[in-house]
């Protein structure tokens, strides 16, 4: 079965892609192989919004498949940001770690626990027939005062995992993508990929 995943973050589909192995049948595509489709604005006003207009549109318009998610970091000290934000919170072209800059700066007066913050991620699957479903899965942890750790990517750097002592950044690749947001939303997914092969 052929699958898309309606992103073009290198970083993300790896990700899918190690997650999936466990379907060895997916034949998995991303938007990167499909350089004439513009991918629709994203206009939500929450995860699962964007996730599931996401998976949609790339469903009807290449006629596939498509499984899309829309994730983020969310501080709760700070009303939420960056949430739905999250990958433009220091501007539309911003980078990774002028992102994480601001989030910092923005926190520099907060201690724990509000410091407190979660990764929230939804995944929706859809077909050219539209949606069939959509899951949400949380990881939560601290974040630092300064950033720790190479791996990863994003907000991963300045975000620790309680249980493991260490920020995403600092935890290897097979380890995060055990315990994930991503991972979990995906887990709930499961049963309905394994049907449909």
């Amino acid at each position: 079965m052929r699958l898309i995943i309606a992103s073009k973050n290198v970083h993300k589909i790896r990700e899918f892609r190690a997650i999936l192995k466990l379907f060895p049948k997916l034949d998995l595509l991303s938007l990167i192989d499909f350089p004439s489709y513009t991918p629709q604005e994203e206009i939500g006003i929450s995860f699962i919004e964007n996730s599931t207009a996401k998976a949609i549109h790339a469903a009807i318009q290449l006629d596939a498949w498509v499984i899309a998610d829309d994730s983020g970091l969310v501080v709760p000290a700070l009303n939420g940001e960056p949430g739905i934000f999250s990958h433009r919170y220091a501007g539309d072209n911003a980078t990774d770690r002028q992102n994480r800059q601001k989030l910092l700066k923005s926190m520099q007066h907060l201690q724990d626990p509000l410091r407190h913050a979660y990764f929230e991620c939804v995944i929706s699957l859809a077909s050219p027939e539209g949606l069939k479903k959509a899951a949400t899965g949380k990881v939560e942890g601290v974040i630092l005062e300064k950033e720790k750790g190479s791996l990863g990517f994003g907000y991963d750097s300045i975000f620790l995992k309680h249980e493991y002592r260490k920020t995403f950044a600092q935890l290897e690749e097979a380890t995060k993508n055990k315990i994930s947001h991503r991972r979990k939303a995906l887990d709930k997914l499961f049963p309905l990929l394994a049907s449909l092969i």
